[in-house]
């Protein structure tokens, strides 16, 4: 049988999927007559100081703190929540449950592996954008994106890259091309599941779980490729913006184009659901005042040149941050869009997974400032509550996420 990630990954698992809400266009692509609803989340694998990012004060009135203080113009649109988390560790290797509420490594006894929250909101989504969900960041990003079976998508990690798939029109003859690939695919997929449901009368239950979960597999690899045929002689909108055509860099100084980018496209319903993910390692002595990588910023002990340091790179990610929640504010999607900016790490020197800084922006909700959930262990609300409540204001039709134990209720999503 063939091995399933590689057979995954070698029919296209990334290709997929547009639907425009009019056929009247701007600049930027479709003028909306429905308020479709959508979901950017941001993460960051070492997380932010929590020194610097959690105010002090509860509620609207609080005094911003120090990295707060990039995005205070939007202050009214955005939610920030102390003592959040997925009550998990392991430090680097407990990164990866951002999205998800399970780590990998402990993933296996939950139905649904560790799949994050944007995949379940792509499959809400369907055929109904060219893209459910795109996923792009810096570099090799921070193993935020997983499909239900418990695979890693990979981000897009180049401007340009991601600047065609949105918006360059394959020529004629190349559409022929990929619809004999999509065809070719499509008769593997036939005869691998037929030879695959031959064997579950021969197995024991052990085998049948494993064979079921590769079904599974296949069952989204078809479901991508029947989205992609759909597609395929769609025309892509037009961006408004010239070509891109930059190398793919670990330049944090690459984040204000892939955030016009995912802007774009979810302006122009190219997709609802988009991610961006910021890795582990990437330059930041671009940045004036800055000599240390990310990485080595990150464990400062507390020194205060390393700090003072780490916070002109915090700044500029959250300089950036504000310039993305500006840009869905002048395209008019701010208040359909709901802004997830976080990490599955608090402290990036204690390598401490407890206490995540997370926010949440936009998406026409009534913010609350500054929520303090209970620091107690045997009151906390599990960070997955959030994930759940976000995943219904999206639409998605379901009563649990991760290890959630019901909805949020600090803050109104209806």
């Amino acid at each position: 049988m063939i091995d399933r990630r590689n057979f995954l990954r070698g029919a296209g698992l990334a290709l997929a999927i547009p639907f425009f809400e009019s056929t009247s266009t701007t600049a930027y692509g479709a003028i909306e007559t429905v308020r479709n609803k959508r979901i950017l989340a941001v993460g960051n694998h070492l997380g932010f100081y929590p020194g610097a990012f959690f105010p002090k004060e509860e509620g609207t009135d609080y005094v911003s703190s120090p990295t707060l203080k990039n995005i205070e113009g939007h202050r009214k649109n955005f939610t920030v929540f102390s003592h959040l988390d997925h009550d998990v560790g392991g430090g680097h290797g407990g990164v990866n449950s951002f999205l998800t509420g399970v780590k990998k490594q402990e993933s296996k006894g939950f139905p649904e592996k560790n799949v994050s929250l944007d995949q379940i909101a792509a499959e809400h989504v369907g055929t109904a954008a060219r893209f459910p969900s795109i996923t792009a960041g810096i570099g090799e990003g921070t193993d935020m994106c997983w499909t239900r079976t418990g695979v890693r998508i990979p981000p897009v990690n180049s401007p340009a890259r991601l600047f065609n798939a949105l918006f360059t029109q394959s020529s004629q003859s190349e559409r022929n091309l990929e619809r004999k690939r999509l065809t070719h695919r499509g008769s593997i997929l036939d005869a691998l599941m037929g030879s695959a449901k031959s064997l579950q009368g021969k197995i024991n239950g052990f085998d049948r779980d494993k064979l079921d979960q590769y079904l599974t597999s296949v069952r989204e690899v078809e479901l991508r490729l029947q989205m992609s045929k759909e597609w395929l002689d769609r025309p892509k909108p037009e961006p408004g913006i010239s070509p891109i055509t930059d190398e793919e860099r670990m330049d944090i100084e690459e984040m204000p184009l892939f955030f016009d980018l995912l802007t774009l496209a979810l302006q122009t319903d190219s997709t609802r659901v988009a991610t961006f993910e910021i890795p582990i390692g990437f330059t930041t002595t671009d940045l004036d005042g800055v000599s240390y990588g990310y990485h080595g910023l990150s464990h400062h002990s507390k020194g205060v040149d390393k700090l003072a340091e780490l916070q002109v790179a915090e700044d500029y990610i959250f300089s950036q941050v504000n310039r993305l929640f500006t840009k869905l504010q002048e395209a008019k999607i701010f208040d359909d869009t709901l802004v997830i900016v976080g990490s599955g790490m608090s402290d990036g020197s204690r390598h401490s997974n407890k206490n995540l800084p997370v926010l949440m922006a936009g998406g026409g909700l009534n913010h609350k400032g500054h929520i303090i959930s209970p620091e107690e262990h045997h009151k906390r609300i599990p960070l997955s509550n959030l994930w759940l409540s976000a995943l219904q204001w999206f639409g998605v039709e379901r009563d649990n996420f991760g290890k959630s134990t019901g909805t949020f209720s600090g803050l109104n999503f209806s």
